[in-house]
C-alpha cells in the first residue's frame, strides 16, 4: 500500500481505482500532472477484477465484468497497454424445443453455416435475410457513433447527422426497440435473441416508452464500431492490472486501503479527506475525479442524492469438470458455450418474465445467458485443470430487479438460482450438477450474486451495474462539454454514471482526463 505524501498538493485526486479511474490517472500522469488515486479496497480494479473464488482451486475468474466491447482501441494505443483481446468464434447458441424435438439456433462459424441454422429453425431464409438487414443497420450506426464516444459530446442533431440514416435513427433513438424488432422479424426466438441486448442489466419491456431499453441496446451494439464482444486474455483483471501498471509507470500514486469520505471544494481548489485503518488524512488538489456512482459523489460533496437506481441481474460463476452434453445432439457443447448461450429468452418468454417481475414476483422461467471464458482463453485455468478438461461458466440472469430480493435476499437468490439452473437443465442431456467441480472443502464450485449483493460488495447503487440509467451519447441539459461535469467546477464524474458511461470502456476516464487537460491549470 502506497501512502500519499501528507504535505503535497496534487494536480488531480481520483476517488476510486476502478478501470475508469485508472484510465484517467494514466492519461493525466502521462501529461505531466501529479496524480493521486484513493482506493478503499486493498486492490485496484473495482468490478473489473479476476479472483479465485473457490477455495483451493486454481481458476482465476472474471468475477463481475466478463467481456470487453466498448474499450476504444485509441485508449489501448494511447496508454501503451499490454492487453490482448480474443474474438469468440461463435456469436450465440439458443436451444429450444419445437414440434416435440430439441433444436436451436447457432449463430457463427461462417455465413453459410449461420444461414443453414436459420433455415433449419424457421423453415425458410426469411429470418436470416432480416437478420442480415438488421445487423447491417446497427453496424452502420456503430461505425459512425462509436468514434464520437471519446470526443466532446455532440448535440442530438449533430449525432443525428453523424448517423446519417433516418431509418436507423427512428429505430434506435425514437421508437421503442420492440417496434423495430417486430417490424424486422417474425420468429419468436429470433426476436428474443435480438431483444436481449436491450435488457442486460436494464429492467424494461420491449415497448417501454422511456426508451431505457433502446439506450441499453445501443451501447451493446456499437462497441469497437462492430458490436463484437471480446474475451480479455488472462481475465478481466489482466486489463485492470495493465491500466494500473500504466498509471504507476507514468508517475501516478495509487493508495489502496484509502477510503475517501469527504470532498470540500470552492470550485478552484479542493481537499479530499480519506480514511485508513490508522486514521484520517487530507489530500489537497486542484481537481477531483470521482470514479464512483453519482450517489457516492453526492454523499462525498454533501449534495442532494440522485434518484434511486436499481439493478436487475443475477450473476453466477461456476467451474465444471466438463461441459454438459446437450439434448440437441447436432451441436457440439464446445461451440454452444463458446458464444452467448441463451436460456428462456424467446420474445414472449422475456415479456412474461418482465411482467411477473414488475408485479413483484420472481420470473417463473428466468431468462439468462451463459458463456464459457475458458474455451476462448484457457489461461485463466491452472495447468492441471486445463489438462483435465475443466471449464468455467458465467451466467447472467435478466429481469431480476433488486426489489425482488428486498424481503429475503438469501432465500430469493437461492430460489432464482434453482429455477434458473432448472431451465438450463431442460436443454441438457445430463444434469449440470453432475458436471460441477468441487472446492477443497467439497463444496460445489458455484457462487451467485444478486443486485443487493453487488450493492454491498461494490457499492453499486441498487446493484445497478451502470450506476444509474444509461444516457444517450449526446448532450442534454446540464451534461456539459464532456458529459463528466458536475455542479462543482473542479469536481468531475469519471465512473459508469457519467454520460457515455457503463460497461468496461474507459470512456468516462478518458473524457474526465480530457476535461482536466482542457482546463489547463
Amino acid at each position: 500500500m502506497t501512502a500519499p505524501e501528507p504535505s503535497r498538493t496534487y494536480d488531480a485526486v481520483i476517488v476510486g481505482g476502478g478501470h475508469n479511474g485508472l484510465v484517467a490517472a494514466a492519461y493525466l500522469a502521462r501529461a505531466g500532472r501529479s496524480v493521486l488515486v484513493l482506493e478503499r479496497l486493498d486492490h485496484t480494479g473495482g468490478a473489473a477484477v479476476s479472483t479465485r473464488p473457490f477455495t483451493g482451486v486454481d481458476a482465476r475468474l472474471s468475477r463481475y465484468s466478463y467481456l470487453v466491447s466498448l474499450l476504444p482501441g485509441k485508449i489501448v494505443r494511447d496508454l501503451g497497454l499490454d492487453v490482448r483481446l480474443r474474438t469468440r468464434t461463435i456469436s450465440s447458441y439458443t436451444p429450444v424445443e419445437r414440434d416435440g424435438r430439441p433444436t436451436g439456433l447457432l449463430v457463427g462459424g461462417g455465413e453459410r453455416r449461420t444461414r443453414e441454422a436459420f433455415a433449419r429453425l424457421t423453415g425458410s431464409d426469411r429470418e436470416y435475410r432480416a437478420w442480415q438487414r438488421f445487423h447491417d443497420m446497427t453496424g452502420r450506426v456503430a461505425r459512425r457513433v462509436f468514434p464520437t464516444l471519446t470526443e466532446p459530446l455532440p448535440t442530438r442533431e449533430e449525432l443525428r447527422r453523424t448517423v446519417g440514416d433516418e431509418e436507423a435513427w427512428r429505430a434506435l433513438f425514437e421508437e421503442p426497440i420492440g417496434v423495430t424488432i417486430e417490424e424486422h422479424f417474425a420468429d419468436d426466438l429470433v426476436r428474443g435473441i435480438v431483444l436481449t441486448d436491450a435488457l442486460i442489466g436494464t429492467f424494461a419491456d420491449a415497448h417501454d416508452p422511456s426508451l431505457r431499453q433502446n439506450r441499453c441496446f445501443l451501447y451493446h451494439v456499437i462497441g469497437g464500431g462492430t458490436g463484437a464482444w471480446d474475451v480479455p486474455v488472462g481475465g478481466m483483471g489482466a486489463l485492470t492490472d495493465a491500466l494500473a501498471d500504466a498509471a504507476r509507470a507514468a508517475g501516478a500514486v495509487i493508495a489502496t486501503g484509502h477510503e475517501a469520505v469527504r470532498i470540500a471544494t470552492d470550485g478552484r481548489t479542493a481537499e479530499v479527506t480519506h480514511r485508513t485503518a490508522d486514521g484520517e488524512g487530507v489530500a489537497a488538489t486542484r481537481h477531483v475525479l470521482v470514479n464512483a456512482s453519482p450517489r457516492e459523489l453526492a454523499a462525498l460533496t454533501g449534495d442532494a442524492p440522485p434518484p434511486p437506481a436499481e439493478g436487475a441481474q443475477l450473476k453466477v460463476n461456476m467451474l465444471l469438470t466438463r461441459l454438459p452434453r446437450l439434448r440437441d445432439a447436432s451441436v457440439d457443447p464446445r461451440e454452444a458455450f463458446a458464444g452467448t448461450f441463451h436460456i428462456a429468452e424467446g420474445y414472449e418468454q422475456l415479456a412474461a418474465a418482465y411482467a411477473r417481475a414488475a408485479a413483484g414476483e420472481p420470473p417463473a422461467e428466468p431468462p439468462c445467458e451463459i458463456y464459457c471464458h475458458s474455451l476462448t482463453d484457457p489461461t485463466i485455468l491452472g495447468p492441471d485443470l486445463a489438462a483435465r478438461g475443466y471449464q468455467t461458466l458465467t451466467l447472467f440472469g435478466l429481469h431480476t430487479p433488486a426489489r425482488l430480493f428486498a424481503r429475503d435476499n438469501d432465500a430469493v437468490r437461492e430460489e432464482l438460482l434453482k429455477s434458473t439452473l432448472a431451465r438450463l437443465d431442460a436443454h441438457l442431456a445430463e444434469p449440470l450438477a453432475d458436471c460441477l467441480a468441487t472446492d477443497a472443502d467439497g463444496r460445489p464450485c458455484l457462487e451467485a450474486r444478486s443486485p443487493l449483493d453487488l450493492e454491498r460488495d461494490l457499492r453499486l447503487p441498487g446493484g445497478n451495474i451502470f450506476h444509474r440509467e444509461l444516457s444517450w451519447p449526446h448532450a442534454q441539459d446540464g451534461t456539459g462539454r464532456w458529459g463528466v461535469e458536475t455542479r462543482h467546477a473542479n469536481v468531475l464524474l469519471c465512473g459508469a454514471g457519467a454520460v457515455r458511461g457503463g460497461g468496461v470502456s474507459g470512456v468516462p476516464g478518458h473524457n474526465a482526463a480530457m476535461a482536466v487537460l482542457e482546463a489547463g491549470d
